[in-house]
């Protein structure tokens, strides 16, 4: 250990020593890859001139190639010089990532000619936000700097307003109001996320559209955007999105909606416009299988 690090945080040493930021330096060491004169160290620990410092590298990042595929289903629903905003279909992921071999948003804009040109990864060229690949609905996406960097800070204040629809199981009680329950990596299963104590804070309001024999219609406005967090909360509180047999959704009603997937569609996206910080909105109407499951679900209430 150099002796100009005494006294230093574990996780401000690694920091400097590698180049990493504090958070990556704190998630090497909470996730027990620092060890400290052979014992390991949490990221608060003081290290001191001479002590044994070991750190286990993370896995460098793997290049991934952006392919351009056209997007059967993908529609523009507005473009101009600094956005464009799309209604993603199910099954397509918002970037390529290593190991997904289907079709991507990025990909589906490159194969119709758009050109986005913003800061960040290659393969993550203007994306601001994320729709799960088994959710429908508006995305924006960036087409250059001025808009990535508006868009960024928006969605970080919470400027942005992201509305979803939701068909539940059940009936929540009470019908309208708020889930506040942190979301961090599920303990076991790592494809899953889950409320737990050490999670990042996620905020998920709710009102009902309309009430069902076994169902619920949610409208439903984001705070905050983790992953699966609507999916996450709608779970937790016992009542998971119809179709989602990820997280706990009975697979029997999911066969009679023919649903293959969570009943989940972003419907509305608002935020001011990078250009002129006008405020614009748009809208996306449900697609065929979420519109064929809705009215198995009525047809089975009247």
């Amino acid at each position: 250990m150099p002796e100009g690090l005494e006294g230093e945080r574990v996780d401000a040493a690694i920091a400097r020593m590698f180049g990493f930021s504090r958070t990556k330096a704190a998630e090497l060491a909470a996730s027990g890859k620092v060890s400290l004169d052979g014992a390991a160290a949490g990221k608060s620990e003081r290290v001191h001139g001479g002590a044994w410092l070991e750190v286990e590298m993370p896995a460098p990042a793997v290049a991934v190639e952006i392919v351009a595929e056209p997007v059967e289903g993908m529609e523009i629903i507005h473009d101009d010089d600094d956005v464009v905003v799309v209604s993603k279909p199910v099954g397509v992921a918002a970037h390529p990532s290593p190991g997904w071999t289907g079709t991507t948003v990025i990909g589906g804009l490159a194969a119709a000619g758009y050109r986005i040109s913003t800061s960040g990864a290659a393969e993550r060229q203007g994306i601001v936000h994320r729709l799960d690949v088994g959710t429908s609905g508006l995305m924006a996406v960036a087409k250059s700097e001025r808009a990535y960097s508006s868009l960024k800070q928006q969605f970080r204040e919470r400027v942005v307003d992201k509305r979803y629809h939701a068909l539940v199981q059940g009936h929540p009680d009470p019908l309208s109001g708020t889930i506040d329950a942190p979301i961090g990596r599920h303990p076991t299963h790592d494809y899953k996320w889950a409320v737990t104590a050490d999670g990042k804070p996620s905020v998920t309001h709710y009102d009902l559209i309309e009430a069902f024999r076994h169902a619920s219609l949610l409208d439903i406005k984001l705070e905050t955007g983790r992953t699966h967090q609507i999916r996450v909360h709608m779970a937790a509180h016992r009542h998971p999105c119809a179709g989602d047999l990820t997280y706990g959704a009975d697979p029997t009603l999911a066969k009679r909606l023919g649903l293959t997937r969570q009943w989940l569609h972003a419907v509305r996206l608002g935020f001011e416009h990078p250009a002129d910080g006008s405020w614009v909105e748009f809208e996306s109407p449900y697609p065929a299988d979420l519109r064929h499951a809705l009215d198995v679900v009525r047809a089975d209430s009247q």
